[in-house]
Formats: structure tokens, sequence, C-alpha cells
């Protein structure tokens, strides 16, 4: 599985544990480490700088393998400036940029030594970042968690890998060795992989969330826009059928003034973001909980080892 992406960062597998909000902590980011592949956090898990630091330099004191960090770069992320700042400062080996553009990382990082993936979910942006001077994309396909694309694996990859240079790191439907393969010999050079671990040991979201992904399969999850404004894919629970997966009429309109849009993108995503909070970590009939449709692959609670020996084993038979 050695590959341009692993000889980047310094990696056994080329594998990223995907950055995910609210689940992502220290503990899962350390045993990944420590079993051959890499992985990132989102900046935003942590309400301040010191957090932000204590968490990276908690890592630090256990390993010295190669981790990044996300960072959502759009202007409804007020704490944006000062988490690039942090991680300029502290040399992570990558960051991932998220819905904005990545222009300013990329120029600020440049010389540095830390790399720059970048989400794009076609090939328009994709080629836009790639003259910025990214050193990666991320192809955020139609099977992934969270913040999911539109186009399928098996047409996204190989377009990206026609019209670009530089590495692309494929984003979705990866829960076990069988697809990791199939994933790369479209031509991913690495793969970013996140729902299959939320149903980890380490992970600190509530039994309940775990449970759910036991229980629930592909064709439950949804996309939905009431969260953030952006698609985003949930399990179809009571609750999420309850709500509608649709932004209302007036919201739309808020959505589309150029005065207002900041403003109700910001409030959006705060109501969004702490409905997220509360279901992850606590019992609610009120539950919204991301996941991708590779649910279908998890069966169990495993350590983040196991489920990382378990994939390159599938892979290699």
């Amino acid at each position: 599985m050695k590959n341009t992406f692993t000889k980047m960062i310094g990696v056994e597998y080329p594998i990223i544990m995907a950055p995910m909000f609210l689940v992502s902590n220290t503990a899962m980011i350390i045993a990944a480490l420590e079993n051959g592949i890499t992985a990132a956090f989102p900046a935003l898990n942590y309400r301040t700088d010191a957090e932000f630091r204590a968490a990276i330099a908690e890592i630090r004191s256990k390993t010295t393998k190669p981790f990044g960090v996300n960072l959502i770069v759009n202007k409804s992320n007020f704490k944006y400036p000062g988490q690039l700042k942090t991680c300029l400062e502290l040399k992570v080996a990558f960051i991932i940029t998220s819905l904005g553009s990545p222009q300013e990382v990329i120029e600020k990082c440049k010389g540095t030594g830390i790399k720059v993936f970048c989400d794009v979910v076609d090939l328009k942006y994709a080629q836009k970042v790639e003259v910025l001077g990214a050193d990666a994309v991320i192809a955020v396909n139609s099977n992934a968690g969270g913040h999911a694309g539109d186009i399928s694996p098996e047409d996204f990859i190989p377009l990206l890998k026609k019209n670009l240079k530089i590495p692309v790191i494929s984003a979705g439907g990866v829960a076990t060795g069988k697809q990791a393969r199939h994933a790369l010999e479209l031509g991913a050079d690495a793969l970013s992989i996140g729902t299959i671990f939320i149903a980890s040991t380490e992970s600190p979201v509530s039994q309940d969330y775990k449970n759910a992904l036991i229980s629930y399969g592909a064709r439950d999850i949804v996309r939905t826009t009431k969260l953030s404004g952006s698609l985003c894919t949930v399990i179809n629970t009571p609750y999420v059928q309850s709500l509608g997966t649709k932004i209302s009429l007036l919201e739309r309109l808020m959505h589309s003034n150029k005065r207002l849009k900041k403003y109700f993108k910001l409030m959006l995503a705060i109501k969004g973001l702490n409905l997220l909070e509360k279901s992850a970590f606590g019992a609610s009939y009120k539950t919204v909980w991301c996941a991708g449709p590779s649910i279908e692959y998890i069966h169990s609670v495993r350590p983040v080892k196991e489920i990382i020996q378990t994939m390159v084993k599938e892979y290699q038979q």
C-alpha cells in the first residue's frame, strides 16, 4: 500500500482518519497514528485556543507520527484566523480546508513544510485549488458522511486523476478492505475514512449513537440542509423525519439575500451544531446523528486498532 501519499506524509497505509465534528478526539487520533495511518481533527472541536493547543500537545506527548487539522475557512467561522495561526506556529503535518477558499491557508503554509489538502466536490473547484498550490485534493463523493458531494467515486476519482497532477484522496464509501482496494484501483492516492471510526471504543459519542450506527443501514441515510444550510448526511431517525430535510421558504429567501446571507448561515450553523452536540452526547428525542452509507458495514463497537487491522487484512486478501 506504499505510494505517493504514504511517502508524502510518512505513514504505512494511505489512509486518513477523517476529521469529524464533535467526534474526533485525541484518543482516536493517537490510536490511528500508532496503527499505521494518519488522522486529522476539526479545530472547531475545541472551544478555546488553549484547549486546541492542549490537544495537539497531548497527541505529541504520545506519538511522533504526523497528523493534521481541519479548518472551516469560510467567513462564518470567526475562529478561523486564530486557528490558522496556531496550526502554523505548532507546525501540524497538514491542514484540510473545507467550505471556503483555501488561498490564505495555502499561501501561509508555503515554505513551512505544512501540506494543504482541500475538500472538493467537482472538477472545476479541484482545478482551482490546484492552481492555488494545494498539495492534494480530498474528493468528497456521493457516499461520504457529513457534507457529501454529488458524484459517485467511480466517476469522480477517474475524472480528477485525468485532469489533475496533484494526489487525489477519496472521501466516502469505504468501510472494508475490499472497498479500500476498489477506491485505490480507481486511481485514488489515499482514502479519507470517517463513519466506521465513530463506532470505535475510543470514540466519545454516546452509546445510543453507536447503537444507531449498528442498527441502521445505508438505506436509512438521508441528506438534510437543516443543520448548516449545506447538504449534510444524517441517520433518518424519527426526529429527522418530523423535522424534514429541506430549509423552509423563509430560510431560502434569507439564504439568497446578499446582505443577510452571512448572518443567516452563521445562525443556522450554530443552531445545527448545538443540536448535533446534544444528540451526540446525551439521550434525547431530538436525535440528529451524522453518518454515511458505510454504516451498512458496522456490526459492533471495536477499538480503532482492530478496525484498521481488519481493513488491512481484508485489503490484502
